[in-house]
């Protein structure tokens, strides 16, 4: 099933070209800022959320709709750095996530699909990185890899923007508009294996980005073992699990794809119209 915000808030069952709206069987759209869907996966993992029958809703076009970033306001990001071994060989990295651990980013970046990544500078490069995004469903601490997926809820594609410059990871990754997230989550029973799906990551019309989640160091398994080892995750907590080879510079205008099989297309756009110079933030020591 492919569960996706709408028009402010409502849930809808994407079913091919239309969307059907189910938001009146799991409550009402005004369920706070992390949204319907987020307070519907808590509401399953309490065992009182109820079972959605897409037949008893409107059918609309998804063309006359517009689609939201499924999880606005995630309890939590985590991102997972140097996840591919092609990406550790392309940054020049001489660690990987075994040796670095997770990573959180502000769940106020998130932003959802036809929505536009804000550059922050002009003169520090921004590049794209396109991910898998895994939705936890259950309450997970301590979870071993072999009991892992039965704690996950769904995938989206999710896009972790990234400035290079010298701050820490969760700084450079948290600015408003860099992590979008959608078009949709998929649950589970549509995806039996997340270990197995293409990624392709296109950016103003070429593709920057190619791989299979096979070539993940640290599968979505190992990933949540590992952040359940620190961390607790909660439903509707969302894992970036890392980016391949291929990341680049943003340019204003720029249209960014991300496309990962049996979930869908992210595409958002570029706007670097505000962008200012790295000197000029706040707390600058040099002027």
């Amino acid at each position: 099933m492919r569960l996706a915000l709408f028009n402010q808030g409502r849930l809808g069952v994407v079913d091919g070209d239309t969307i059907i709206d189910v938001t009146d069987q799991v409550g009402s759209p005004s369920t706070g800022a992390a949204g319907a869907l987020h307070h519907y996966i808590e509401t399953l993992a309490e065992g009182t959320g109820p079972r959605l029958v897409p037949s008893r809703g409107r059918r609309v076009p998804l063309s006359e709709v517009t689609l939201e970033a499924p999880l606005p306001r995630p309890g939590k990001i985590i991102g997972a750095p140097v996840n591919y071994l092609d990406h550790k060989a392309e940054m020049d990295y001489p660690t990987s996530i075994a040796d670095l651990g997770v990573f959180l980013k502000a769940n106020s970046s998130v932003i959802g699909p036809g929505q536009a990544i804000v550059l922050p500078y002009s003169d520090k490069r921004t590049d794209q990185e396109g991910e898998l995004g895994v939705v936890i469903g259950r309450t997970a601490s301590r979870v071993s890899a072999e009991d892992a997926l039965d704690h996950v809820f769904g995938y989206t594609c999710l896009l972790d923007i990234t400035v290079r410059s010298g701050e820490d990871r969760s700084t450079r990754k948290s600015f408003d508009t860099f992590t979008p997230i959608g078009p949709w989550v998929v649950t589970t029973d549509g995806i039996p294996d997340p270990g197995r799906l293409d990624l392709r990551c296109d950016v103003a019309g070429e593709t920057r980005q190619r791989t299979n989640t096979a070539d993940l160091i640290f599968g979505v398994r190992e990933l949540i073992a590992y952040a359940s080892s620190v961390m607790t995750l909660y439903p509707g907590d969302v894992i970036a699990t890392g980016t391949p080879a291929g990341v680049g510079p943003l340019a204003h205008g720029d249209r960014v794809v991300v496309e990962i099989e049996r979930i869908g297309r992210l595409e958002v756009s570029v706007d670097g119209s505000q962008a200012t110079s790295y000197a000029s933030r706040p707390g600058d020591r040099r002027s």
